[in-house]
């Protein structure tokens, strides 16, 4: 038992007056590559890391759903017969929304009892490592086995989605949850968002003496609001300018068509998709026939799309991005929806430290906010704890 979940166990004792009667978790996320593809039916590439939400939770006798934290005093509770979108906000959204979204997804919860659950999460928020659906799936399995639900992990997945989309109101697509509920240990997560089937793909970090550095721009960003619902919405006026469903359906072969079809902007938006599927496509194969110290020059590919065509990173993620390769990181790329949060490289390990000192003196010398930097390990899905 890991210590986050022994304080966990203390604290809901203190929180609620007895023992909870289970623990799980789930970790955050990070995107290896395939940015903004998921809502395109596109193909990602996440895998989740060694930062995990915790949820204690224990039965009630009512139909009664209280949620508290170890970061904020506030307590929301909300019957489960009134649960609804227009019933919830602030962080609580995110676990009362998981069970409305269980409900609007038909399953049965007029035999559910309630529950009180108290939530602590070691994953950065803000960061670009998906907190929310850290959250969204550690509560996902936790009301599955206590009201005996019975329902696959990618079914999960997709509930914690239909909560932020519609609870929440980040339009979202199902890369996150599928990361935190499908990741394994040095792992990653290829899934087919058109399809929805998900494979693992062996990252081979490890025994190739690699690490994944995580710098974290402290530029917070909000998914609900502004650049990602704009750049949702360049990408479905693309796919109905081409003629198609989604981006999924186009491919390079399609691009020069699109450039006259479309303007500008959206002609840069549908690029980036395009070539960003190539790339995790090309990504996967790579990871198989050469290892993990060959994907170098798609990850910086990605980063120059994300920069110039889909226009969501910010200085602090370029110039971090940049000195990092220069100084012998394998290659380096933003994660996440973009407009601050984190990038990542892919470094090997004996120059990690060299690498952090660079970025941050060059950010430094820029005038720029101060990165937080870490590594990750792609690690263990969601889960029982005790």
């Amino acid at each position: 038992m890991n210590e986050q979940v022994t304080v966990m166990e203390n604290a809901f004792a203190q929180a609620f007056g007895r023992r909870p009667d289970g623990v799980w978790s789930a970790p955050g996320r990070v995107n290896l590559i395939g940015e903004h593809t998921d809502y395109n039916h596109g193909f990602v590439l996440p895998f989740a890391i060694d930062r995990r939400t915790v949820a204690a939770v224990g039965l009630r006798d009512d139909r009664v759903l209280r949620v508290r934290s170890t970061f904020t005093d506030e307590e929301a509770s909300l019957a489960i017969d009134d649960l609804a979108p227009q019933a919830m906000a602030g962080w609580s959204a995110y676990v009362l929304g998981v069970a409305w979204a269980l409900a609007d997804a038909g399953h049965d919860l007029a035999g559910a009892s309630g529950l009180d659950i108290l939530i602590d999460s070691r994953v950065p928020v803000g960061a670009g490592l998906s907190s929310s659906a850290a959250i969204e799936c550690a509560v996902a399995v936790a009301f599955n086995d206590l009201w005996e639900l019975d329902l696959s992990p990618l079914d999960l997945a997709r509930i914690g989605r239909i909560a932020e989309n519609k609870a929440v109101g980040a339009p979202t697509g199902l890369l996150d949850q599928a990361a935190s509920m499908l990741g394994r240990e040095d792992h990653g997560v290829f899934l087919d968002c058109d399809t929805e089937e998900a494979e693992p793909v062996a990252l081979h970090l490890r025994e190739e003496g690699l690490e994944i550095l995580v710098m974290d721009s402290r530029v917070e960003h909000e998914h609900a609001t502004g650049g990602y619902r704009d750049r949702r919405e360049s990408c479905e006026k693309g796919a109905a300018a081409m003629g198609v469903a989604t981006l999924r359906e186009l491919s390079e072969a399609d691009l020069d068509r699109a450039s006259a079809v479309l303007d500008d902007e959206t002609y840069r938006r549908v690029r980036h998709i395009v070539t960003e599927n190539a790339r995790v496509v090309e990504t996967v194969r790579t990871l198989d026939e050469g290892g993990p110290r060959a994907i170098g020059a798609l990850l910086d590919a990605s980063q120059a799309s994300m920069r110039d065509d889909f226009e969501i990173t910010v200085p602090e993620i370029d110039l971090a991005c940049a000195t990092a390769v220069a100084h012998g990181a394998i290659g380096a790329r933003m994660t996440g929806g973009g407009f601050g949060g984190s990038s990542i490289a892919v470094v090997p390990a004996d120059a990690r430290e060299a690498i952090e000192a660079a970025v941050t003196a060059a950010l430094s010398a820029a005038g720029l906010r101060e990165p937080h930097l870490f590594t990750v390990t792609p690690s263990q899905g969601a889960r029982r704890d005790v």
